[in-house]
């Protein structure tokens, strides 16, 4: 009896170390990333011709950020501030690519000079979490730098495959082998389960930075075949970019599976969104089609613009037990905050000597509101985004949104346009003109802000007789439609 007794009390106490053990250890971050993928086009933010069940249940079972915006218009810029925490201006990276990718020798000012390789100064949310003893891996779309010194490995992941450019017949940084005919989503896909499963024991941060659903807009037949002979719904009609979109979607189905399978659901934070906004809503800002595959509709824009529909994006993030299910927030978060956010999750330190500009907003996720500080957020574009001859998806333009009015000043002709996004949130009735006050108050918040982050401004170029007379031109016509 004594001997029974004796194992029924070592028993329970190994349950109750067990029970400790669990509480204590640190939560998993899984962070899965699209490419250009639109606001729109999930289910679960409206598309009734995509099909995203697994990503819809994601959504479902935690909370979906309806006002998330990336903090550039394009890949690059949001990929930075991501890993820093920083705005551009402080890392230096504005857009994709070099002042010379387009031709805007003709326009009145001169791009900022972009850089292209995130410093390796810069202390990444991979360094701050590795440097809590999280197992740290990256598979996907990098985009900022990947030769030996920039490449994620020297960027605070201890395992990372690079490959981006195309869907099929890829290549991959390190180079690894990759069976014939395989689609790089699920290629990715695999190695992020490999890597889950070799670190089920331990703390781990899994970024999974899909190329897809940016172009060349490839997928594997059989998806395309689904989507081949359903109808379109609204601007939403594209096969080939549904079946891309299923893809990602199964990706994410197959996380989900692995984390059920090795029993880690409960211990691990789940985020998905995306690096800017869909490729589309182009004719209706008048600059032709520029490439358009989706349709942001309602918001107005896309890829490449400073408008709602060029930088917001899905955010959803579940983390059972912490996160409440089936809510949704209407509270603005951008890039710059996930740093902070996830280094309160895990307890890590941030970086001493690196200012971040977001903010961590775990006390929305956890449904403690009243610990939130709104705040204004910030985006500096000193360069020019091309759409075809003579288009331009962007001139040069900055924005700052306090609530839900958002400012956004052009500074070619230096014109404002302010909207009410709860109000309006396809942008078509300009404030500026009709609420003057506010239009100044944040005015004057953006370039105070500018001043203070020390962000350069393009340069006004000399110019001829006839390239003043089209500037003048276009000033009249703005003043018009004020």
């Amino acid at each position: 009896m004594l001997n029974l007794r004796l194992i029924g009390l070592c028993l329970w106490a190994m349950l109750i170390a067990l029970d400790v053990t669990a509480a204590d250890r640190k939560p998993n971050v899984i962070f899965i990333l699209a490419d250009d993928l639109g606001w729109t086009d999930l289910g679960c933010f409206g598309s009734r011709y995509y099909e995203t069940p697994n990503i819809d249940r994601l959504a479902a079972q935690g909370i979906k950020f309806n006002f998330g915006y990336s903090c550039g218009p394009n890949c690059q810029p949001t990929r930075a501030a991501l890993m820093s925490g920083q705005y551009g201006p402080r890392t230096g990276i504005y857009t994709v690519g070099g002042t010379d990718r387009f031709d805007s020798s003709r326009r009145p000012l001169v791009p900022v000079e972009n850089v292209e390789k995130l410093k390796t100064s810069t202390v990444t949310m991979a360094e701050t979490l590795k440097g809590n003893g999280y197992a740290t891996g990256m598979f996907g779309k990098w985009h900022l730098g990947q030769d030996d010194e920039h490449h994620p490995l020297n960027q605070g992941f201890d395992e990372a495959i690079v490959s981006m450019g195309k869907h099929f017949d890829f290549a991959t940084s390190p180079k690894v082998k990759v069976p014939k005919g395989e689609y790089l989503a699920d290629f990715l896909t695999d190695r992020a389960l490999d890597f889950v499963t070799k670190h089920q024991a331990e703390p781990f941060f899994l970024y999974l930075p899909h190329f897809g659903v940016h172009s060349p807009h490839e997928a594997k037949p059989e998806l395309i075949a689904k989507f081949k002979d359903k109808p379109a719904v609204g601007g939403h009609h594209d096969p080939t970019y549904a079946a891309m979109i299923a893809s990602v979607d199964e990706s994410v189905g197959r996380v989900l599976a692995k984390l059920d399978e090795l029993k880690l659901s409960d211990n691990t934070l789940v985020i998905f969104s995306s690096d800017n906004g869909g490729v589309g809503g182009y004719q209706a800002a008048g600059i032709g089609k520029a490439g358009a595959i989706t349709d942001n509709s309602p918001l107005r824009g896309g890829k490449g613009m400073l408008y709602e529909g060029g930088v917001r994006v899905p955010y959803i993030f579940r983390w059972t037990g912490r996160i409440a299910a089936g809510q949704v927030s209407d509270e603005p978060i951008a890039s710059i905050d996930l740093h902070p956010t996830l280094a309160e999750v895990t307890g890590s330190k941030l970086p001493a000597n690196q200012k971040l500009d977001g903010q961590s907003y775990l006390s929305l996720l956890t449904g403690r509101r009243d610990e939130w500080k709104a705040r204004a957020l910030y985006w500096h574009f000193p360069g020019y985004l091309g759409a075809g001859q003579d288009q331009w998806r962007t001139t040069p333009a900055g924005a700052v949104q306090v609530g839900h009015l958002k400012l956004l000043e052009f500074f070619e002709d230096q014109h404002i346009e302010l909207y009410d996004l709860k109000a309006d949130v396809g942008q078509q009735r300009d404030m500026a003109k009709t609420q003057p006050e506010k239009a100044a108050e944040l005015h004057a918040r953006l370039k105070e802000w500018r001043q203070a982050i020390n962000a350069p401004m393009p340069a006004r170029r000399e110019m001829s007789e006839a390239s003043q007379k089209r500037v003048g031109d276009k000033k009249r016509k703005n003043s018009e439609n004020d």
